[in-house]
């Protein structure tokens, strides 16, 4: 199977992810067919690397395939988003933590949590991890986690952040997640009470940022020379933009069934419908446009075997946050000339991505005045230290 392959195989699950995704919310996590489905279509293995039996893809077909994954189902999309690009990161890992991974089982599923709220301790030849790590999307699936922590010295001062490779075993999922958008993300906590780390299952985070991992000796192709923030926050940006396509095409073919069959109020004769409408298509074209364009640079650039420069990195986080500011304009426009009705129990499609939307707004890749200040600091000449660039 080739990755174009993978992304039909996608395309063709669409209208079955579609089906389920008032079940997916009432679930409050992804079902195991969906899963299995993507699986099967090899849309979890597009970043995997080569070496592991994965396809070292072009980020724009990941990106593609999230898009239509989305579209169908929000959740499903955003909680497959997030699954799919964790095999990147492992791929920078040790290559005695991605045979760990991938040597006996090539399909592993990861998730992650990688805010610091556990607590790491330095010990002979690894780690020590307790404590709990909050919203892993897609957690009910995985086989292993990536959890961040700040490693410190003796006085308790923070000497390092790093991310930690957990196997399922060695953690409880804590079935927490009930909200009011993005239910089916299965976005629970996992509680770890004092497992090893080896040494080797662990990265810090400035090589990463560095690009110089212990990953790139095996792995050589250009996907992994990417910055960790333009390939995961673009990755969620994405997702967010899809659920807002599936938004925006549910409201033209009710729009146009009310127009066939004389019920309700004709979006036909009425010039402010159609404004919003316009406006709210050319919100999500933007947005996907310049997301497009950022990626596609940035692979030319590492193709090439180049660096990106400060300046692609900023103009990337600056314009993946946007995106999700957009994709959530647009929606609100819709909701805004749907009537009153979309709010209630049979609010369908448009009212759940209204909520997806809003409850995806608040991840910490979609901080718009924090990404914003990032780019206007570059932009006047500061330099910028941070890892979401």
């Amino acid at each position: 199977m080739r990755e174009n392959e993978v992304l039909a195989a996608v395309r063709a699950l669409a209208p079955a992810l579609r089906e389920r995704a008032a079940a997916t919310e009432e679930l409050r996590r992804m079902p195991d067919d969906s899963v299995a489905e993507l699986g099967d279509a090899g849309f979890f293995r597009l970043l995997q690397p080569a070496a592991h039996g994965g396809f070292g893809a072009d980020p724009a077909v990941h990106h593609a395939a999230v898009q239509e994954i989305a579209r169908a189902c929000g959740s499903t999309g955003w909680a497959a988003a997030v699954l799919a690009v964790h095999p990147w990161h492992v791929a920078l890992f040790d290559p005695r933590a991605q045979d760990d991974v991938w040597g006996a089982h090539r399909d592993a599923l990861l998730c992650s949590s990688y805010a610091p709220t556990g607590t790491v301790t330095a010990v002979d030849g690894g780690f020590r991890l307790s404590g709990r790590w909050h919203f892993s999307s897609g957690c009910d699936h995985a086989d292993w986690a990536l959890l961040g922590g700040l490693v410190t010295d003796g006085e308790g001062s923070p000497v390092d952040m790093r991310t930690f490779l957990v196997p399922r075993s060695a953690y409880a999922v804590d079935a927490v997640w009930d909200t009011v958008g993005l239910r089916g993300t299965g976005s629970n906590d996992l509680v770890v009470k004092d497992v090893y780390v080896p040494a080797h299952r662990s990265l810090g985070y400035r090589p990463v940022n560095a690009l110089d991992c212990p990953g790139h000796e095996i792995n050589p192709e250009p996907l992994y020379r990417l910055p960790y923030a333009a390939l995961f926050t673009t990755t969620i940006s994405t997702a967010m933009v899809g659920i807002a396509e599936g938004a925006y095409e549910e409201h033209l073919a009710a729009a146009r069934d009310r127009s066939r069959t004389g019920r309700g109020p004709q979006a036909v004769d009425d010039p402010f419908a159609q404004v919003r409408i316009a406006r709210a298509a050319s919100e999500i074209d933007a947005a996907q446009l310049q997301l497009t364009r950022n990626m596609r640079e940035l692979y030319a650039t590492v193709a090439r075997g180049e660096r990106p420069t400060p300046g692609q990195r900023a103009r990337t986080r600056r314009d993946q946050a946007l995106a999700t500011e957009r994709a959530v304009t647009a929606v609100d426009l819709l909701v805004e000339g749907a009537g009153g009705g979309i709010m209630g129990p049979g609010g369908g499609v448009v009212q759940r991505a209204w909520r997806d939307l809003r409850t995806g707004r608040g991840q910490a890749a979609n901080d718009l005045e924090r990404a914003l200040g990032l780019y206007g600091r570059h932009a006047l000449g500061v330099e910028v230290n941070d890892s979401m660039v």
